[in-house]
């Protein structure tokens, strides 16, 4: 009942408001994890990264793929200044790395912060790794506190070659990467992807300094979130 209530109140367009109906039956989401997806706009972000799958994964893959990554990604749980570097973001997204899944959706699994790899004797280091149940491939995040660059996208190819040659089971799909940048320009990051054969997604993050004052306000707090993710796992143990 609280559920309908949210729902009711919240979201005007039918549509809209029978897509979050049937996520909240698929994730089981509670009514304040509900409450909060509505007000970051979850249903309008969905889907809108730029990407490549399109031409580099089979159809049922790709669908899947696209509406998995999201543009922008909304990491109100974090205070980061102008200034704040690449490292800066990871580490905030780490500390609160319950909360960046919640954020991320359903099927992301952690596999590692800074995740080593030794490529011809040289080491190279991954900001975030992550596995993913439903398209069965691993998921490489390039962290970027910049606007995006071109050669971002060379860089991601890198990783994503040496992530499917070093870690990639026969079983799994070929690995995705998701480009994270303070900013970008969508003519740049779709002449950057054109002739790239890996699959990849780039997408802005918006942070709490970053989000409109009329956001920040109607937004739960951290705290709140945590605490009822932390209720949920209470009542699923």
């Amino acid at each position: 009942m609280g559920h309908n209530t949210v729902l009711l109140e919240k979201v005007k367009e039918p549509v809209e408001r029978r897509w979050y109906a049937l996520q909240t039956m698929e994730n089981g989401w509670s009514r304040a994890i509900l409450t909060h997806q509505i007000e970051s706009r979850l249903y309008h972000r969905c889907g809108k990264s730029i990407n490549n799958f399109d031409r580099t994964m089979p159809a049922q893959q790709s669908d899947l793929a696209r509406e998995t990554l999201k543009d922008p990604y909304n990491f109100d749980f974090l205070t980061l200044g102008s200034d704040a570097h690449e490292r800066d973001l990871e580490r905030g997204l780490f500390e609160h790395l319950r909360s960046f899944l919640l954020e991320l959706g359903v099927g992301f699994a952690f596999v590692g912060s800074q995740f080593h790899l030794d490529v011809g004797d040289q080491d190279f280091y991954l900001d975030l790794l992550f596995y993913h149940f439903r398209l069965r491939c691993f998921v490489v995040i390039d962290l970027k506190a910049t606007a995006f660059k071109p050669e971002y996208a060379g860089k991601m190819n890198f990783y994503l070659s040496a992530v499917d040659d070093l870690l990639r089971h026969p079983d799994d799909k070929p690995s995705i990467g998701l480009i994270l940048c303070k900013d970008k320009n969508r003519v740049i990051a779709e002449y950057a992807l054109r002739d790239t054969h890996k699959s990849i997604g780039i997408a802005e993050y918006i942070t709490t300094e970053s989000l409109p004052d009329a956001l920040k306000i109607s937004l739960p707090t951290i705290e709140q979130i945590e605490q009822e993710l932390s209720e949920d796992m209470d009542d699923v143990q």
